[in-house]
């Protein structure tokens, strides 16, 4: 498992939580006898081998990374909701709002600038920026009072 990293079983893609899977079956058969120990043990640190050379070329060439990992799209574009992204994603609208209050403590979209749903499947999201706008005016004792928001 050390030899694996520490992206090997965290919070990841698809793909390597699906090797991790692979890896426990492969590696139960050594444990329960099922196979022989170190050939099955092989095979084991193999598989570790091959996901960090797979790492290694996603790395160095997007298409490879895009092809095993699949991309980003845009949920949120300048607080108008991508209907189309959200379709092709699966991400329903309650869900959206849900990794807004989670993420940006909104939940309103026109708020937000820009939101991704990122290759792990995570939904990250960017505020947008508002002009100033004033809260509240007083006159009291002669002294003018302005509360205003910013953000």
């Amino acid at each position: 498992m050390r030899l694996g990293e520490k992206r090997f079983l965290g919070k990841s893609t698809a793909f390597d939580v699906l090797l991790g899977i692979i890896l426990g079956s492969v590696v139960s058969r050594a444990i329960n006898g099922s196979a022989a120990f170190f050939p099955t043990l092989l095979s084991g640190f193999i598989l570790v081998a091959l996901h960090w050379l797979f790492a290694i070329i996603a790395f160095r060439s997007d298409r490879f990374g895009n092809l095993l990992k699949g991309h980003a799209r845009t949920l949120i574009h300048d607080g108008e909701i991508q209907w189309d992204a959200m379709h092709e994603s699966h991400i329903s609208h309650d869900d959206l709002l849900g990794a807004l209050r989670t993420n940006g403590n909104t939940e309103d979209p026109e708020e937000v600038a820009a939101a991704r749903i990122e290759r792990s499947g995570a939904i990250s999201d960017i505020k947008g920026k508002h002009p100033p706008r004033i809260l509240d005016v007083a006159v009291r004792d002669g002294v003018q009072t302005i509360r205003i928001e910013i953000g």
